[in-house]
């Protein structure tokens, strides 16, 4: 179609209508729409009077136009299970990225207390591996652009329009690994008008954002749009033994767009986005009583019985160097053109990151039990698509061809010391504490020897360079002016190369003290036990196989991914729907298995849905139903029986899963100024063939997820207060219990006999209200996330307890308020 400026009317009406109602936990509403919607008229009821809305307007509580389908329509005439978050409800909530309210989205849980290293999970199914040898079976895309790697998948909102939260398998509408579902964000565009707003927030905790973007007309044909954020905070958690804040945000973002409408029907759109997260690591908080003595050893093994409780228990971390940073930049370029029969699409991409994230694995202060591990990556990435889109009265279409290419290297390190190795020795290998028990024979002869302090390094290095080729196709067939047909089809390449590299370990100091016992004769002279523990430790512990040999894999995996849709009209207001899809997710590799690797993940997805407004009484109801099987489901599970060391790693483990599950979504709107939301969702998610790494069966077992979650909310405005208006907004979340298996309590999800509660159910409750001036040149809010400080324990990390003996848990932070204000020009 010709790219050109929309009619006033249109425009007027949008101005008018924006703002009234508001956004339930993700779910689409009037107040929302973002730009693009195109609004009925506007009815003449005094908005003063607070009465029976026309009825018309329920017609607009769907009337958000999204992407989701590869093509603009309105949200309500989409078949698919679409949950939409906009920058109405972003800025209600007072939230920075989509972690920070995925709980008013049921069904989607992003686990973001390492923002480097995040997990996404829609209707249960979740990629827990952080490693450059998968990917995640969310698929996020920015601008249409796949954010491959977890490490640069949760960026912070910079001018954010709408977030698009696509429920089940997507394989044919975006380009990789979308098999459990999309989270399609979508920014915004340059316009023709010079304006600017700038906010600030301040809050509790040492809260400090503020954000600003202008948007400058440069001529007739071009505009420039420029954001920038800065968050900070001084964190909720202090060290007892340091004072070191944990907890903190230290994150600054800016985003460049330029557009250029070269003809009336081509527009190149080229975008520059950056961003630099400096912080503190996730606190690991130790369950176990010690004391002060920092050369006291933990009991061992550990008694759950006696754990502290987390969200009471002092906070003691140790890792030398500890930080979590992110540095990201990636360009787009986007050029449209205009036929009169379609219109053309290419979009290039490059993103890179650097991410460096070492925090403390053990959760205590004790120098015998020091644990740290450290995750650094570098990533580039390419991406070019071409894109063809075009309707006719028999059929809207869309077309193209893919190509992505990326180059990754990560470091997986673990950093002990050489009293932690005793520890170690004592308790997996039975054999007391040697390294002390030398050292002290050495100062009892006046020896100036020890071999205790010592630091002690393993790492493992890893190189992908991954390629993947598409050709996709998704035709809606009008078949009648009430059924509509959809069928599409993906087809996928995707040419892996991986390798692994277990460096020798490094101990310099240590290794220099026994090279000197042995120049000067004192070797000899040790009991034959005593060299035998020095022979044992002159090579790797954590990492003992394959040590300084390069290991390779290359793999190529191809699949064809379709889905049916059959849509229904039953009236202009209900549309019913049944679709049949499947889903796709290549193979990959574990950085830490050397020589891994797993076959690509497939699902295939039944559901059936409705999407219906009822006019007369204000009233919006969707839902759906959907049962899917899922094949090869890969996930990060502890294997507390690491091969010859006794050390427990993180595996990756495959499963086979299935579910069945309700979404709905409820919207009513009785007055002109009030607004009710509703959304929720039932899932039933287990193991139809899994094993976990300790060897147990899970077959028939659920995999963890809950049975429900759900939101609710309630805005109200009051119009001429103080010459403006006053809008009050209390937005509800509730996630259910973690559902428990076998294998749940080494992975920290449930552990029966604890003296605090773990993988309970999960309430947060969101409140703000605000007074805006007429038109909204500037404004004033109070707001508060988790008003009611609702804190929970969400997990436990057993890495170290079968070692050391020390469990750490993780909890989720305070209650959060603050004050905005915010001025437009």
């Amino acid at each position: 179609m010709t790219i050109r400026p929309r009619p006033l009317s249109v425009c007027l009406r949008q101005l008018l209508f924006g703002g009234s109602v508001l956004l339930l936990g993700g779910a689409p509403l009037a107040a929302f729409a973002d730009d693009q919607a195109t609004a009925a008229p506007q009815d003449n009821t005094s908005a003063n009077t607070g009465t029976q809305a026309n009825p018309d307007k329920a017609k607009l509580l769907g009337n958000v136009t999204v992407t989701a389908q590869s093509r603009s329509q309105e949200v309500q005439s989409v078949p698919i299970a679409l949950q939409i978050v906009t920058a109405q409800q972003i800025d209600t909530l007072a939230a920075t990225d989509l972690s920070k309210m995925d709980i008013f989205v049921p069904g989607l849980n992003i686990d973001a207390s390492q923002p480097t290293q995040p997990t996404y999970s829609i209707r249960g199914i979740s990629t827990s591996n952080f490693g450059i040898g998968t990917e995640s079976a969310v698929g996020v895309y920015v601008d249409g652009v796949y954010a491959a790697r977890s490490g640069g998948s949760l960026l912070a909102f910079n001018d954010v329009a709408r977030v698009e939260v696509l429920k089940g398998p997507q394989g044919t509408l975006f380009g990789r690994n979308a098999a459990a579902g999309a989270i399609s964000i979508v920014t915004n565009e340059p316009t023709d008008k010079f304006e600017g707003d700038a906010r600030i927030r301040i809050g509790n905790e040492g809260q400090r954002y503020a954000d600003a973007l202008v948007n400058i007309p440069i001529n007739k044909d071009m505009a420039l749009r420029v954001s920038v954020l800065d968050n900070q905070s001084d964190g909720w958690i202090k060290d007892a033994a340091t004072g070191q804040h944990y907890g903190k945000n230290d994150d600054w973002g800016s985003r460049i767009v330029y557009r250029w409408n070269f003809t009336d029907n081509t527009r190149m759109l080229l975008s520059w986005d950056h961003e630099r997260l400096n912080q503190p690591p996730e606190p690991a908080i130790g369950l176990i009583p010690l004391s002060n003595d920092t050369n006291e050893r933990a009991p061992f093994p550990a008694d759950p019985s006696t754990y502290l409780n987390p969200l009471h228990a002092p906070l003691y971390n140790d890792a030398i160097g500890a930080a979590e940073t992110r540095t990201f930049n990636g360009v787009t370029l986007r050029i449209d053109h205009s036929f009169s029969w379609g219109e053309l699409q290419s979009t290039t991409a490059w993103r890179g990151f650097d991410t460096f994230n070492r925090g403390d694995y053990d959760g205590t202060n004790h120098v015998v039990t020091y644990l740290d591990t450290t995750n650094i990556e570098h990533n580039n990435s390419w991406y070019q698509e071409f894109k063809l889109s075009g309707n006719t009265d028999l059929m809207d279409w869309v077309g193209g061809v893919s190509y992505y290419q990326e180059q990754a290297r990560q470091t997986s390190q673990t950093n002990i010391n050489t009293d932690s190795l005793d520890t170690l020795a004592q308790n997996v290998y039975g054999v007391g504490t040697p390294l002390t028990e030398i050292s002290q024979a050495f100062s009892a002869l006046g020896l100036p020897y020890t071999l205790l302090g010592d630091p002690w390094h393993e790492a493992i290095s890893n190189d992908g360079n991954f390629k993947a080729y598409a050709a996709f196709g998704d035709v809606i067939w009008h078949i009648t002016d009430r059924f509509d047909l959809t069928t599409g089809l993906r087809y996928t390449r995707d040419e892996k190369e991986f390798s692994w590299y277990n460096m020798p370990r490094s101990a310099p100091q240590f290794d220099a003290t026994v090279a000197a016992l042995k120049q000067t004769g004192i070797y000899g002279f040790l009991p034959p036990d005593a060299q035998a523990v020095l022979a044992a430790f002159s090579g790797n512990v954590i990492f003992p196989t394959d040590v300084g040999v390069p290991a390779y894999a290359s793999n190529t995996w191809n699949n064809w991914s379709p889905r049916v849709v059959a849509s229904y009209k039953f009236t202009p207001d209900v549309m019913g729907y049944a679709s049949i899809t499947k889903g796709y997710k290549a193979g990959g590799y574990n950085s830490v298995q050397i020589g891994s690797t797993f076959a690509p993940e497939k699902v295939i997805n039944y559901e059936a849905g409705i999407k219906s407004v009822f006019p007369e009484q204000n009233v919006l109801v969707n839902a759906s139903v959907y049962y899917y099987r899922y094949d090869n489901m890969q996930s990060l599970a502890l294997d507390p029986n690491s091969p010859s060391s006794g050390v427990p790693i993180y595996v990756v483990s495959s499963s086979n899963q299935e579910a069945k599950g309700l979404d709905f979504e409820v919207q009513w709107q009785p007055l002109e100024n009030l607004h009710f939301g509703l959304v929720g969702a039932y899932i039933d998610s287990k193991y139809r063939n899994a094993t976990a790494p300790d060897g147990v069966d899970l077959t028939g077992q659920p995999t963890g997820a809950p049975y429900f979650s759900g939101a609710a909310s309630v805005a109200y405005t009051w119009r001429n207060v103080a010459n403006g208006d006053l809008r009050f907004d209390l937005t509800q979340g509730y996630r259910g219990p973690t559902r428990c298996n076998d294998d749940s309590r080494l992975q920290g999800n449930c552990v029966p006999g604890l003296p605090f509660p773990l993988g309970t159910s999960q309430q947060r409750t969101d409140a703000r209200i605000g007074w805006s001036s007429p038109g909204d040149r500037w404004g004033v809010a109070l707001y508060g996330n988790n008003v009611f400080n609702k804190r929970y324990v969400t997990g436990i990390n057993n890495i170290s307890t079968s070692v050391f003996g020390t469990p750490f848990a993780s909890i989720s932070p305070p209650r959060l308020w603050g004050v905005e204000l915010r001025a437009k020009f």
